[in-house]
């Protein structure tokens, strides 16, 4: 008879030991030599050593389907133990898996795109209105990484720019001035990360979310970077950022040229950025159209609308190409 210490440490483990720890009942019950008490995040088994070593490896399989698909189900522990395949492998097109076991996918051609460009370049400008998927998307190819080990961190940051209300007159301390401007980020990631999970990574630091400006002197290694809002940064920000890559690191840089807050004499650093970089190999520059917009269905037809509407010139924030010779100098 022997003893042993299971640690669980790449997911929840209220998810492996199930509610009122049903799917412990049933592994003890397929594992009838073995004593196995679950306490925190620790597994202590004692019993034959031949069983003991089949509910290591069970554990083990375990870990990996709650890894990629964020649940377990009694269904999906007996296929488990019996080694059979999920019903949900081989489903094509899944980036990562919601909380709630959903399949997060690129749904339209040019998110699709978006999933290729990632793969083929280092750097990736996506490009598209609100609502268009291309903020979500790419925090799924970032969380993806990270369950994949090919990454050690997720690193996520915004522009901290007012649209409308004065950072300074926000409530709190700088973390609670800065948060609301970050809420999107953490939507996203609780969207595709158990909470419990998300919290120890923040904590961590696995998983960073900071203003733009934070990021000045750092260099990003073995990540992901994004940038939401990029629209937002100006020319000096962006350069900044997008000269703060590092080895083993992908950056994904996001915005709506559609939606400028910058002072009105101030040029958008994602418009100049497009304008620059469009040739440079291993830059990949996607652009998302309002085809693409995954929202509510109304959201197309706001978007629409205020495509009809004319508009001030390019520092007027409507227009969604690049500046022009003649407009650069």
């Amino acid at each position: 008879m022997i003893e042993k210490h299971i640690l669980i440490e790449d997911i929840d483990p209220l998810l492996l030991y199930g509610v009122n720890n049903v799917n412990m009942q049933m592994l003890k019950a397929l594992y009838p030599k073995l004593r196995i008490v679950a306490r925190g995040n620790v597994i202590h088994v004692m019993g034959d050593e031949l069983e003991m070593s089949a509910f290591e490896e069970i554990v083990e399989k375990i870990e990996k389907h709650i890894l990629k698909y964020n649940s377990l189900t009694e269904e999906e522990l007996l296929r488990i133990t019996r080694g059979e395949r999920s019903e949900r492998d081989g489903v094509e097109g899944v980036i990562v898996y919601s909380v709630t076991g959903r399949p997060i996918c690129a749904r339209t051609t040019n998110q699709q795109a978006l999933v290729r460009a990632y793969q083929d370049n280092d750097l990736v400008f996506a490009i598209g209105p609100a609502g268009s998927g291309k903020t979500y998307t790419s925090i799924a190819l970032a969380v993806r990484a990270l369950k994949n080990k090919e990454i050690r961190r997720i690193i996520l940051s915004r522009p901290a720019v007012e649209a409308g209300e004065k950072l300074g007159f926000l409530p709190g301390d700088m973390k609670e001035k800065i948060d609301p401007y970050l809420q999107p980020l953490y939507d996203a990631l609780e969207d595709m990360i158990p909470t419990q999970k998300l919290r120890e990574m923040m904590e961590q630091n696995i998983i960073q979310i900071a203003p733009l400006a934070f990021m000045r002197g750092r260099t990003l290694s073995d990540a992901v970077v994004i940038l939401d809002e990029a629209q937002n940064t100006t020319s000096a920000q962006l350069k900044m950022f997008l000269t703060r890559m590092g080895m083993n690191t992908k950056m994904i840089v996001t915005g709506d040229t559609t939606q400028i807050d910058l002072p009105h004499n101030v040029r958008s650093g994602l418009i100049e950025a497009w304008h620059l970089l469009k040739d440079v190999k291993g830059i990949g520059f996607i652009e998302l159209t309002k085809k693409d917009i995954v929202r509510h269905k109304l959201v197309t037809r706001i978007v629409e609308a205020y495509e009809k509407t004319p508009q001030a010139g390019l520092d007027g924030r409507s227009e969604s190409q690049p500046p022009s010779e003649e407009e650069k100098q």
